[in-house]
């Protein structure tokens, strides 16, 4: 019988690490649910992933890493979901903030996060700072983020500079579009990841993944684990990116 491939970190080229990997962490709930549990012991457990992934993207060598972690669609779920969702989330920032350190991992976000509790705004701000000075991988999270959102923002930052005579309507060209995004620091993700077999974006980083190479897996974000992970940057290695060229 013929055993599966084993992925290491060794089956990688270190020429072709991707520098930004972005990932839609779905299939908490329906973890959940195919064992009869409340739904947040899906994310629950989903946050442990969170920090294998982590971990792992920390000693491959990625500079960036972009998790998609509460949406701007998300406000539309039970109050007490997310109640349940922003206690986890505080609970995560108090218990990862030694984690960061330790790994020379700076916190960075994206998204609506006026729109989050104040304690949780004052915990994400309080692990932010104390990260920092951390100059190794950054960890973003997408927290009440949309893609379409983003862009309307962008859309009124540039018409408002427009109108104030600050930009000349020449000057609007694709980098300045990018530089108004809630990414304008950061490069594009060269991998989009989405775990739970979905075929779709779910409105994450739409301008953003032109040209990302997607992968999607059918794991359930929970039980996505450190392998499959390396087997996708592997598979991301062999593939041809042309960015529209032949």
């Amino acid at each position: 019988m013929n055993s599966k491939p084993s992925f290491s970190t060794q089956s990688l080229e270190p020429s072709k690490i991707p520098s930004h990997i972005a990932i839609i962490m779905d299939g908490n709930g329906r973890w959940a649910e195919k064992r009869l549990m409340n739904r947040i012991k899906g994310h629950e457990k989903g946050s442990a992933t969170v920090r294998n992934i982590v971990r792992s993207c920390r000693e491959i060598g990625i500079d960036h890493l972009t998790l998609y972690a509460f949406s701007t669609e998300n406000w539309q779920r039970p109050k007490t979901e997310i109640a349940a969702l922003m206690t986890l989330l505080k609970k995560f920032l108090k218990s990862e903030q030694k984690e960061l350190a330790d790994n020379n991992i700076r916190l960075k976000t994206i998204g609506q996060i006026e729109r989050l509790p104040i304690d949780v705004q004052k915990e994400l701000n309080r692990a932010m700072s104390t990260t920092k000075a951390n100059d190794g991988m950054q960890l973003h999270l997408a927290l009440s983020y949309g893609g379409r959102a983003e862009i309307v923002k962008m859309v009124k930052d540039i018409a408002t500079k427009a109108k104030e005579g600050k930009i000349e309507l020449e000057a609007i060209t694709p980098e300045l579009v990018s530089e108004h995004l809630y990414t304008g620091h950061l490069p594009d993700p060269d991998l989009l990841i989405r775990t739970g077999g979905d075929m779709r974006i779910s409105n994450f980083l739409l301008w953003q993944i032109a040209y990302a190479e997607i992968y999607v897996t059918d794991t359930l974000w929970p039980d996505f684990s450190r392998e499959e992970f390396v087997k996708i940057l592997f598979a991301y290695q062999q593939r041809e990116r042309r960015f529209g060229k032949i």
